[in-house]
């Protein structure tokens, strides 16, 4: 055994590799795919990644309708859910698509990983829904490979320089929502690797295809400027390199004006005068962080965000390295964080986080070696102590049915199915428990398969967000009534309660109106927590169900 060991410990010596801390990288890995899987949904899929929200479903694709996904209630979806659908026809010649878009133009611009998600799924709806919600993954994996090549694992501070970009608040928010950040930093990775290997083209190629990606990617472009003193025919090269690059997505932008419309579009509020909506986003995040209470901590996510960020860019920017490849792609996005708009920064923590990717990759490479930099290292990359927390797993449904197989299915297979309608917000968790807020009175429908009338036992928590009364109705019938205040978390049992043949409401009504609680958006009534329907039994044919 010692010969063993001896043998692959000088195996690692003569690579320059640290077992602990090869073995630490090799664990970081297999926590993310750990943490991957808690994202799969039985029947579902990884659809919960791409964040469809209720208030959206109506103006949805029939493509995307037709299939079974995960979709939050009572929520407005986020970015994806216009994206995928886009996916189901990169060419943007489906009609229903202008419908169902907050702006086709605009959206249609990042048509690179909605065309590779069509070919991944090979055309098939249901396939490209997967793949699309996966392809943050499958771009984590290439530049967790990627970045070996900067950061090797030879000591604990390339460790940290590796992991500070795998599990920065932004790669781990494109994962988590499937959005376009982590995918296009791997292909601004890519093109800078292949420039500093010596092969331009090849590196200007990549740059092209990242700004069907995504339009800042064609900021990277810099990579390709020629060093201090190599000429102006260096500088002819550079320029006509640069023109490559963007053309793709000129050509691009045409198509959209001539078959979808005007392409001119840049975001609402995406841009502002140099620092403003820095400066105002700094405000808001000093004056939320008095208020902030467990487990609303949005503030000081944020603030470590601007913390990350603005070590990132001071170093960028009181540093100078013209000749370093990495140097200007850092500065040309350094640049680009003077001129966010609000719409980027506002919200807990904000969008900049991932919009600066590359500015944060670049920091990781610059920043020296040694002990004297290992504060500033540190501090620009705080987001890491975000990443728990923005790749939470999915809370489940909000509820726990159970039963015996003879009750939870009836003839022809069909299941007993719970529904909440729009007055749920999507379920939430922490510490093994898991709720629901409601807005107000709210329903929970169970539909029964069966001819016959089932007995079950209803078990809940119920907290509130002020005081109000709270009843319970069955299809109508009153089964429970309590006063509650905010301070009080009460429990209700029933033991015997009945569902009728098809479908039952199962109602909490409240006599007050909800209220906004810190700073929270959203207007809250009542939690319902730990919900549990436990089916007991059937009852004889023509038994009645009150």
């Amino acid at each position: 055994m010692r010969a063993l060991l001896g043998q692959i410990a000088e195996w690692f010596r003569r690579r320059g590799l640290a077992p602990a801390v090869t073995l630490a990288y090799v664990a970081l890995v297999g926590v993310f795919f750990w943490t991957l899987a808690q994202f799969y949904l039985p029947g579902k899929g990884f659809s919960y990644l791409i964040a469809f929200g209720a208030m959206k479903e109506d103006i949805r694709i029939s493509k995307v309708r037709r299939l079974d996904r995960h979709v939050q209630r009572a929520s407005a979806g986020y970015d994806a859910q216009f994206y995928v659908q886009i996916a189901m026809d990169p060419s943007l010649r489906n009609r229903e698509l202008q419908h169902a878009m907050d702006s086709l133009p605009y959206r249609g611009r990042r048509i690179l990983f909605a065309t590779t998600a069509y070919a991944f799924g090979l055309g098939q709806p249901a396939w490209i829904l997967q793949s699309f919600a996966l392809q943050n993954a499958l771009s984590w994996t290439l530049l967790a490979l990627l970045l070996l090549h900067w950061f090797p694992p030879r000591d604990w501070d390339n460790f940290l320089r590796w992991a500070g970009v795998l599990l920065s608040f932004g790669v781990c928010v494109s994962l988590r929502n499937a959005l376009f950040d982590g995918p296009s930093l791997l292909l601004v990775a890519f093109g800078v690797f292949l420039h500093e290997k010596g092969r331009p083209w090849l590196s200007t190629a990549v740059f092209a295809l990242g700004g069907l990606g995504k339009e800042t990617n064609l900021l990277a472009t810099a990579a390709l400027a020629p060093r201090r003193g190599e000429g102006w025919r260096a500088w002819g090269r550079a320029v006509l390199r640069a023109g490559l690059v963007a053309l793709p997505l000129a050509l691009w932008l045409v198509y959209i004006a001539v078959n979808v419309g005007p392409a001119a579009d840049v975001g609402a509020r995406n841009f502002a005068p140099p620092f403003a909506a820095y400066v105002r986003k700094w405000q808001d995040v000093l004056g939320g962080l008095p208020e902030m209470n467990w487990p609303d901590v949005g503030a000081l996510w944020s603030l470590l965000v601007l913390v990350a960020l603005t070590v990132q860019f001071l170093f960028l920017a009181l540093r100078p390295r013209w000749d370093q490849a990495w140097w200007r792609v850092g500065a040309s996005f350094a640049v680009l964080m003077i001129v966010l708009g609000d719409a980027v920064w506002e919200g807990y923590p904000g969008a900049a986080s991932r919009v600066l990717l590359p500015m944060q990759l670049a920091f990781n490479i610059l920043v020296p070696a040694g002990r004297g930099w290992r504060v500033v290292l540190l501090l620009g990359n705080l987001t890491l102590l975000t990443a728990p927390v923005a790749l939470a797993p999915p809370a489940g449904e909000g509820y726990q049915l159970k039963g015996d197989s003879s009750l939870l299915f009836g003839a022809g297979g069909r299941n007993v199915v719970v529904t909440f309608d729009q007055g749920w917000y999507s379920p939430e968790s922490r510490r093994g428990n898991t709720w629901m807020w409601s807005s107000g009175s709210a329903v929970v429908e169970v539909t029964n398969p069966h001819q016959s009338v089932l007995e079950f036992r209803l078990r809940f928590t119920l907290v509130s967000t002020g005081t109000r009364t709270v009843r319970v109705l069955l299809n109508g019938a009153e089964v429970w009534r309590t006063a509650i205040s905010g301070h009080d978390v009460l429990s209700g049992s029933f033991a015997t309660l009945r569902l009728a043949p098809g479908t039952n409401r199962l109602e909490f009504v409240t006599d007050e109106p909800s209220m906004q609680v810190g700073s929270d958006p959203r207007p809250l009534a009542f939690s319902v927590q730990n919900l549990r329907i436990d089916l007991k039994r059937k009852l004889p044919p023509g038994t009645p169900a009150p």
